[in-house]
């Protein structure tokens, strides 16, 4: 069951909690190590997301939560939260503020919930299924798009295309008007308030966009995977997000071409 003005609440108090423990390691000397996926994490990575479920285990208890550091914890709810504590670690490390603490709230499977929050900025994104997005307690919404050459298109990198699914980001960057690298989940939050038209990634996890979709759809955006279809607990992980959702449908033609296009 949903309880938005509870939820809501209570994901802020998360997000102070996470920013908390974040603040005192950013630009500062700290341990790195390199996880099984070749990802790096620190120690702020694991406070963060240890600050959070400590929250949600008292006030919480029968919900389930899924993070990305200390692995899952079942429930009897049909409600799970999903965390990403630094959506960004390399950027965190590069002393670059454009990382973000990840927080979705899932129904059944389905992200109703989702905070972006950038600590050292003290910017913070909230969506509620039903509800408009907020970004520092005011309304934000995407921005029209009238055609792909004039589109600002983000992605934290090319690098992180796995496969030949690079070669089909490339063809859709010819297409847009300008492309920019880096900003993990502050892409996102661009797209939410008008400032960047498309982000595209893809092998993501749950905990990578969980939190995103109810962020840039409650700004009037739409988010899919590379086939048009909604994404949920189960998605593979190859992420649209249009300010526009007029342009989704030449997004995913532009992608596709790419395997004809040689």
């Amino acid at each position: 069951m949903t309880r938005p003005d509870t939820d809501i609440t209570l994901v802020g108090r998360l997000a102070e909690a996470a920013g908390d423990a974040i603040r005192p390691f950013f630009r500062a000397r700290y341990e790195i190590e390199t996880k099984a996926d070749a990802s790096p994490v620190t120690q702020a990575d694991r406070a963060a997301e240890a600050a959070i479920r400590a929250i949600l285990d008292k006030a919480l208890p029968t919900d389930a939560i899924i993070g990305e550091e200390y692995g899952e914890k079942t429930g009897t709810s049909g409600r799970t939260w999903v965390i990403d504590p630094i959506d960004g670690t390399r950027a965190f490390i590069a002393g670059r503020p454009i990382f973000g603490t990840l927080i979705a709230l899932l129904q059944d499977g389905w992200p109703v919930m989702g905070v972006i929050d950038q600590p050292i900025t003290r910017e913070r994104w909230i969506g509620y299924a039903g509800r408009p997005t907020e970004f520092n307690g005011s309304p934000v919404s995407t921005r029209n798009c009238p055609a792909l050459d004039k589109a600002i298109l983000a992605t934290t990198g090319p690098q992180y295309f796995p496969g030949c699914s690079g070669e089909h980001f490339s063809w859709l960057a010819r297409q847009c008007g300008d492309t920019i690298f880096g900003g993990d989940c502050y892409n996102y939050g661009g797209v939410a308030s008008g400032h960047i038209d498309i982000v595209v990634e893809a092998g993501l996890k749950l905990h990578d966009f969980a939190a995103l979709i109810p962020v840039v759809e409650g700004a009037g955006g739409r988010m899919c995977n590379w086939s048009g279809d909604p994404l949920d607990a189960d998605s593979k992980g190859d992420v649209i997000a249009a300010g526009d959702p007029a342009r989704i449908d030449d997004i995913i033609e532009a992608l596709a071409t790419a395997d004809h296009a040689h």
